[in-house]
């Protein structure tokens, strides 16, 4: 399928979906994240892809926000609106995805653009990278899911400190406060991220896609994450993968997954 503003390249297991503005440093806007969920759920119903890796076009950017241009003039009701809508188009379609998204964070990860990787399963950075959520200095707030995930990956406290000040944190301090998984150098970002990648299409799909849903559970009002475990435990018996998977260990052999 042919993008305006995203660049998709598949390469065995592994889909890359890069966001390509660089000229407006990779901003969302209404196009780009009808697109990235566009492209997403094809991902998803690839069965040849096993993980997605998400990144930005260049060197200065993941993604650098929100298009401001778009919405500056929005109303109670469209503002409303627009977080309703890029919530349930993009962001929380990613973090329900049942594969893997690892986000490769090359560069600034502002607003939309932190919301966007922290929506990801993974987060890997490169050393340049920096981080913020600066909506309050716009006068408004972060919309597509800033002001949740963050405080669950880092903490209440420092969550707020992020956001109240609006102040953007550098790679090594991001790391520190557990909101990214790694940092690496710019020039072997995208070469971690397969070999994790990699390392993960080796694995059960099937199981992953279980797993995923438990994760997520425990953070989601009004599910109980031990008791979805406990479910979802249970339909892993069910599966081929699971038969493969333990027929190939008492065989002392690899398992051949199938995600199924």
């Amino acid at each position: 399928m042919n993008y305006e503003n995203i660049l998709v390249e598949i390469e065995g297991t592994i889909e890359t979906i890069a966001i390509n503005r660089p000229s407006q440093l990779n901003a969302l806007n209404k196009n780009t994240i009808a697109e990235l969920s566009s492209e997403l759920k094809l991902a998803e119903s690839n069965s040849s892809v096993r993980v997605i890796i998400l990144t930005g076009s260049g060197e200065k950017a993941f993604v650098a926000g929100a298009d401001i241009k778009e919405f500056a003039n929005f109303s109670v009701g469209q503002g409303a609106e627009l977080a309703k809508n890029g919530q349930d188009i993009l962001f929380n379609l990613v973090e329900n995805l049942s594969k893997p998204v690892i986000a490769a964070i090359n560069g600034f990860a502002l607003g939309g653009g932190l919301e966007l990787a922290m929506s990801a399963h993974i987060r890997i950075a490169s050393s340049n990278a920096r981080m913020g959520l600066p909506e309050v200095s716009l006068g408004v707030i972060p919309g597509y899911g800033g002001t949740q995930r963050l405080p669950q990956l880092i903490g209440k406290g420092r969550a707020n400190e992020m956001i109240f000040s609006a102040q953007m944190v550098d790679a090594n301090r991001a790391f520190e406060m557990g909101l990214v998984n790694q940092v690496v150098d710019q020039e072997v970002l995208m070469e971690t991220c397969k070999k994790l990648a990699s390392k993960i299409s080796n694995n059960s799909p099937k199981a992953i896609s279980l797993a995923i849903k438990a994760v997520n559970a425990g953070f989601k009002d009004g599910e109980n994450g031990f008791e979805c475990e406990i479910h979802e435990f249970g339909n892993a018996f069910g599966t081929d993968d699971f038969k493969e998977g333990t027929t190939a260990f008492i065989e002392k052999r690899k398992p051949v997954f199938n995600g199924r």
